[in-house]
């Protein structure tokens, strides 16, 4: 016992290595793919159909070319960031990502070039992303495992408050092409600091810390209980609704009255709120049940969609933003937190790998689908977002079950422990 208590004062300390470690990955995410592709991409729509007259359902299929690459990549990824030290997966991915951003400066009419960017940002996404990032500070923390997620997703909205203005302006000062290359510039701030910081902590350390090495779930014992495949059509429905809604959101507001500027001003409202979002939920999860704060903030969300269904001005569409940024910011925290809590650290990053293909599923099929309805309807008609809510709701309805599986997954652990299986730190 008294191990445990000097781990708890240790994490405490501001001087414990873990909260640098942290620090690094906080950067790392901010300038990611995470808040820079989701949250700038429809701030170029109307320039590129004024540039090269491409329709809307075409620019949205390099979106989902981009989040389909994602879902084939990541289980692979996940895989490789289970056996090998982060930054060897996590430096070639920024550089990789950097550059790619960058070249979509000098794109041309011919279409293939756009999607052929999105393809190479899709392979490199999850490397550079909190996906990447999540298993090195879960092996740093413990008591303090819940806020520590949260801070490092936190990095997510914060890029997300800062980079869609800075983009905006770039657009209409110097032009699209140079906030291209803006972007880019972006992309390579998380290097330094992940090259110097970012590591596993030693195994012998997490072992003493936690009187043993961890136990889990093989991949296909955790593939075998019903709690999984919710976490997973969860993460489906509320990525299917998320990046149908974002990815046109700037274009859908604007259509419906609100100002250019005030459309790029909700975008960063969102990420604002998802830090309120993210920082509550981290803060609660780690003593108040995980379940039942998924299934809060998912209705948070999907309520939040409903409202900016029918937003209309400025004040609306920052409602919307704002109640749809705490939920969705915070889903993101319950999901990797539940993964750990239910299947162990073991091959944690191989079934985060499995989720996350599950959330490029629907965020490549959102935007599509609202691209889709917009080109046949002309504009972005309310009851297009109405139907978003009502995917949303349908994730809030699934969360309700996860509860009714825990106890089952609690018994196959505790057999995974006796049996004497351990668990990688």
């Amino acid at each position: 016992m008294r191990t445990n208590h000097h781990h708890v004062d240790e994490e405490s300390s501001i001087q414990y290595p873990g909260w640098g470690v942290l620090a690094a990955a906080f950067t790392g995410v901010m300038v990611s793919f995470a808040p820079i592709v989701p949250y700038t991409f429809s701030l170029f729509l109307d320039p590129l159909h004024a540039a090269f007259g491409w329709k809307r359902e075409a620019m949205g299929g390099a979106f989902a070319l981009a989040a389909i690459t994602v879902a084939l990549v990541s289980p692979l990824i996940g895989l490789l960031l289970d056996r090998f030290p982060p930054r060897g997966i996590i430096l070639p991915g920024i550089l990789v990502f950097a550059v790619g951003l960058a070249t979509l400066s000098r794109l041309t009419p011919h279409i293939v070039q756009f999607y052929a960017t999105f393809f190479v940002i899709g392979l490199v996404a999850n490397a550079t992303a909190q996906f990447a990032y999540t298993r090195t500070v879960l092996t740093w923390f413990t008591s303090h495992r819940g806020f520590a997620l949260a801070l490092l997703l936190t990095g997510s909205g914060v890029g997300s408050i800062l980079i869609p203005p800075l983009t905006e302006w770039m657009i209409q000062h110097h032009g699209w092409r140079s906030a291209f290359l803006l972007l880019g510039g972006i992309a390579i701030l998380g290097f330094p600091l992940t090259a110097i910081l970012v590591r596993n902590r030693p195994e012998a350390a997490i072992v003493r810390a936690e009187h043993r090495a961890d136990t889990g779930l093989t991949v296909a014992a955790a593939l075998r209980t019903t709690a999984f495949w919710i976490l997973a059509f969860i993460t489906i429905l509320s990525a299917f609704s998320e990046n149908g809604l974002v990815t046109n959101l700037a274009s859908i507001l604007t259509q419906h009255g609100v100002l250019a500027a005030s459309a790029a001003l909700a975008l960063s409202v969102r990420g604002g709120a998802s830090i309120i979002g993210r920082l509550g939920v981290g803060f609660a999860i780690d003593r108040v049940s995980p379940e039942r704060i998924q299934s809060l903030v998912l209705a948070l969300a999907a309520a939040g969609t409903l409202i900016l269904a029918f937003a209309g001005s400025a004040w609306a569409a920052l409602l919307g933003a704002a109640v749809l940024g705490v939920g969705l910011g915070s889903e993101a925290d319950v999901g990797p937190y539940l993964l750990a809590r239910y299947f162990g650290r073991r091959h944690f990053s191989a079934l985060y790998g499995l989720t996350w293909t599950a959330y490029a599923i629907g965020g490549a099929t959102g935007p599509l689908w609202i691209g889709h309805l917009y080109d046949r309807a002309g504009a972005y008609l309310p009851r297009f977002i109405v139907y978003l809510a009502l995917v949303a709701f349908g994730a809030v309805m699934l969360s309700f079950f996860l509860q009714s599986d825990q106890k089952s997954i609690t018994t196959e652990r505790e057999m995974t422990a006796n049996a004497g299986v351990p668990l990688e730190g």
